[in-house]
């Protein structure tokens, strides 16, 4: 199975951790390139920012996103995109590196150009946002994939899930 680290820049910066769930950060310019994780078919995608700033959290948070179903059967969640590639939507297969959109601030971002990143099973694989924007910590797994390592989350998602049953 082959990995690429999601954003495709030399500047890129995360933290380990993440607020409220497990989930990861990535920092660049705007407008950089964020690519698919791994080869797969794309769940789903938001072309427009529905966030309003004081509602209480939902599935409208990320703005724009997309959502990927790993051929490893983890889903990918990449959001706050300024820009989804054209011809990227529910169902259209996908190659490990493909771009898929522009980095951006859309969603609940702050105003801070970053690339929300989150792991999960597929569950419903569609609009189960509680799951969908992350269960598992990524940070390892990026760092793999930055040097270009294939360290596989396939493993921490089954656990979580059978541990979980989908529950966020």
């Amino acid at each position: 199975m082959k990995y690429v680290f999601p954003v495709d820049a030399s500047n890129v910066d995360f933290h380990t951790t993440h607020s409220k769930y497990p989930a990861t950060d990535l920092f660049a310019d705007c407008g950089e390139r964020i690519v698919a994780t791994t080869s797969g078919t794309i769940l789903e995608v938001s072309l427009e920012d529905r966030y309003v700033k004081g509602r209480p959290d939902g599935p409208d948070n990320g703005g724009l996103s997309v959502s990927l179903l790993g051929d490893d059967g983890v889903r990918y969640y990449g959001s706050h995109l300024s820009k989804v590639q054209s011809g990227i939507e529910a169902g259209v297969r996908v190659e490990a590196g493909q771009l898929l959109g522009k980095l951006g601030r859309t969603g609940n971002a702050n105003n801070v150009c970053h690339l929300h990143y989150g792991i999960s099973p597929p569950c419903a694989e569609t609009g189960d946002w509680k799951v969908r924007r992350g269960v598992i910590w990524p940070a390892a797994y990026l760092k793999s994939w930055r040097k270009g390592g294939s360290k596989s989350p396939v493993a921490a998602v089954a656990t979580w899930e059978k541990k979980n049953d989908c529950k966020a």
